[in-house]
């Protein structure tokens, strides 16, 4: 398989299996050993590496989970990189030096690439940026100083040169692709894939429709933030493959008056960026959804696709009254979301079917989310709840409630809803209905909690929100008088 794309400013040729990571290329065949291999599933940020995207904007991404074909016609930046091609070093670097934020040095170039393109980006969040990469030894408060440091330095010019080549004509998608039915960059598998199906790259919904249909048991890959782990950890072969991202009709929001809609392809970054001003609750979900390398791959097709029962997008959708558009071929129709999630593994999508896009109702901010789990940032839920409800006149006319980690699927919680609807809003009711959690769910203990547990989480989370609802400050990370 033929890919083409800059790296560190340079035009590259790669010949290469459809699942061959960037992470392992760069080390063995390009022997770029600064970016380092440390979890190899996205979870430390040793492996970070900066992608800048034809439309010239740049994201932070885990190279141990981005496959080579996912870079086609895009640029890339390791830590060699970053400094400037006469040797001058770029401010984050400098910064670092100066502020001793490097004791062994293995976690120090994913740190250093992560702050070059936050800085890039004029991001000052430095605790959200850098929550992706995990240091044992050096300890976080310099490396914090460094980045406060830079704030205000200006962007060297190198690292907008990237931006410019891909918009230049001497480097236009047309001349890097290959040629091939669909207009990829991406070329015919003739490189020991043993003669088996090549991957393809369409380039529309439509290209993609066609194809899926006549291969209905091949995987689709979009941010790989999942389908990464499958081959890094699992060692298993996704074949036969289509990669997504260069379906921009599948990416992008678009609002009106009624209906917010939301391409499948949309990554789980631009979709809290978007939707911050709206439902913030929703969007400080999405902050601790990951890390920002993790954000800036999924997409929010492929977090309610692959039906996980702790997907922390899903709880939050379906108490927004989220629909979930499908298509087959050229069929599509459009069901509630919290239909999709029929059992534990399954959903409501035949062969050959796949996720378009999901649309929310425009409505008054009602909504708010609360995650449990062992670590604030970067965690896997052990319950994950989310709540609309709408008081008017004292007496609750209309709720919705749906939760994650509660079940096999995300699920709402009709018995408690039917407690509530109706009734006063008073804290006598809100404890009266917390007992139909019992009838609406029951948990399993694993690892991360018990299912006594989650049963009083649940009912806890009700509490919550009631107590908000009334003014009163409940902020878990805030210390009152």
């Amino acid at each position: 398989m033929t890919i083409r794309f800059l790296l560190n400013g340079e035009p590259v040729q790669v010949d290469a299996p459809p699942t061959a990571t960037l992470l392992d290329w760069l080390r063995e065949e390009r022997r770029l050993t600064g970016t380092k291999e440390g979890c190899n599933e996205g979870d430390c940020g040793a492996c970070t590496v900066m992608v800048t995207d034809p439309d010239g904007s740049a994201r932070a991404l885990n190279a141990c989970i981005l496959f080579l074909p996912q870079l086609a016609g895009r640029a890339v930046r390791t830590v060699e990189g970053i400094a400037s091609p006469d040797g001058a070093l770029h401010p984050v670097q400098q910064a670092m030096i100066d502020h001793h934020g490097s004791q062994c040095g293995f976690c120090t170039p994913g740190f250093v690439v992560s702050m070059a393109v936050a800085h890039r980006n004029g991001r000052t969040d430095h605790d959200d940026q850098l929550a992706g990469n995990l240091c044992r030894c050096t300890g976080y408060a310099p490396i914090i100083r460094a980045a406060k440091a830079v704030e205000t330095a200006p962007v060297p010019g190198w690292m907008r040169a990237d931006a410019e080549t891909l918009r230049s004509a001497s480097f236009s998608v047309s001349q890097i692709s290959s040629g091939g039915r669909q207009r990829s960059a991406i070329g015919p598998s003739d490189n020991g894939d043993g003669g088996r199906q090549p991957p393809t790259c369409p380039t529309s919904a439509d290209d993609l429709a066609a194809w899926y249909l006549e291969n209905p048991k091949a995987t689709l890959i979009a941010g790989a933030t999942d389908v990464g782990l499958w081959v890094t950890k699992g060692l298993r072969d996704p074949a036969p493959i289509a990669f997504l991202n260069q379906c921009a009709d599948l990416r992008g929001i678009v609002a009106d008056d009624e209906t917010i809609h939301i391409g499948a392809m949309t990554t789980i970054a631009e979709l809290g960026t978007f939707i911050a001003d709206r439902h913030p609750a929703f969007a400080e979900l999405i902050r601790r959804y990951g890390s920002a390398q993790v954000r800036n791959a999924a997409t929010i097709g492929g977090n309610i696709a692959n039906g996980s029962p702790i997907g922390d997008s899903p709880p939050a959708l379906i108490a927004l009254g989220a629909s979930l558009h499908l298509r087959r071929g050229d069929t599509r129709r459009v069901i509630a979301l919290e239909d999709f999630f029929l059992d534990y593994g399954k959903q409501d999508r035949a062969e050959g079917e796949f996720v378009a896009a999901v649309s929310i109702p425009v409505q008054p901010d009602r909504l708010a989310c609360y995650k449990l789990s062992k670590r604030f940032d970067q965690d896997i839920s052990a319950v994950c709840g989310a709540f609309s409800i709408t008081v008017e006149d004292e007496k609750v006319t209309a709720v919705r409630i749906a939760f994650g980690g509660m079940a096999g699927t995300p699920k709402r919680a009709h018995a408690v809803e039917a407690a509530l609807i109706g009734q006063d809003w008073t804290e006598a009711k809100v404890l009266a209905a917390q007992d139909a959690f019992a009838a609406d769910f029951t948990p399993l203990s694993d690892m991360r909690a018990s299912a006594r547990y989650r049963l009083r989480a649940a009912k806890a989370m009700l509490m919550r929100y009631f107590h908000e609802s009334r003014g009163q400050p409940v902020g878990l990370l805030e210390v009152q008088p």
